[in-house]
């Protein structure tokens, strides 16, 4: 009698652990993707419009520099949901008049183009093209407009102060491998802004390639907003500065400025020069 009473406690406990490893799994992964839909809010989409000067700087394994000036313009139709990108090039010279538009749908696929005005083309960019550098930095189109949140599984695996930040850190998991360029990423996300502080690339074998981190965070209108953040490409020791200057939030932008013949014809009056 005793042997079959502790048969069946080691069976009770066995399914006690089973079932709380499961739930604890559930648990953890519902709260990463709840931590995850927070970030890309408060990243991508604060406010129902912005509109921000941007200057970007390149800088090779050499120390030597290249610089971007552009303007940005953002929409969103719904508060995470489908959304609109206008991103105008004024400096240098080689890029100025350069064009790039994003109709984001989350669920599917993304409408982008870029207008390059050398050769007056406009160019549609293919859903494998979203992970190439965008205008030769550290940043691809896909960083620009972000990443749908269903296409990665979502795990909290901890807690971490980032200097005095306390952060929720969160493994991104792609579920279709082979269509990202990373075999998973690590977020460290600040529990008050929800921004993302640091961002880790892995890639197929497991080593860091590339370290996205936010230097700054500056609050306008009211919302936490990241002004300064870098790139860094590990492997090609090289890095990309990205300075936001002039943000403006619900400044009136309308959906119709969003269009592909508008690339060779900017809206001057959001755009300037």
């Amino acid at each position: 009698m005793k042997k079959v009473l502790s048969f069946l406690a080691i069976v009770f406990m066995l399914f006690v652990s089973v079932f709380w490893t499961k739930n604890v799994y559930a648990q953890d992964t519902q709260n990463g993707k709840t931590a995850m839909s927070e970030m890309l809010l408060a990243y991508y989409y604060p406010q129902t419009d912005a509109k921000s000067e941007i200057s970007m700087r390149i800088v090779n394994r050499q120390g030597q520099v290249r610089q971007r000036r552009l303007t940005m313009l953002r929409l969103n139709q719904t508060s995470g949901g489908d959304q609109s990108y206008y991103i105008y090039f004024h400096e240098p010279a080689d890029v100025k008049g350069m064009s790039f538009l994003v109709l984001k749908h989350p669920g599917r696929n993304d409408d982008r183009w870029l207008y390059f005005p050398a050769i007056d083309l406009v160019k549609r960019i293919a859903t494998s093209d979203k992970r190439t550098s965008f205008a030769g930095s550290d940043f691809t189109y896909e960083d620009v407009s972000g990443r749908a949140l269903d296409d990665d599984g979502h795990e909290l695996i901890g807690e971490e102060n980032l200097g005095t930040q306390p952060c929720l850190v969160v493994k991104s998991v792609p579920k279709r491998q082979g269509e990202a360029e990373f075999s998973y990423r690590k977020f460290w996300i600040d529990k008050t802004t929800h921004l993302s502080l640091k961002v880790e690339h892995y890639d197929f074998k497991g080593k860091i390639y590339k370290v996205y981190e936010t230097q700054e965070i500056q609050t306008i209108q009211g919302t936490p907003t990241i002004t300064k953040a870098v790139m860094k490409d590990l492997e090609n020791e090289r890095y990309t500065e990205i300075t936001m200057k002039n943000v403006s939030y619900n400044v009136g932008i309308t959906s119709d400025i969003f269009q592909e013949r508008l690339l060779r014809r900017p809206p001057r009056q959001w755009i300037g020069e």
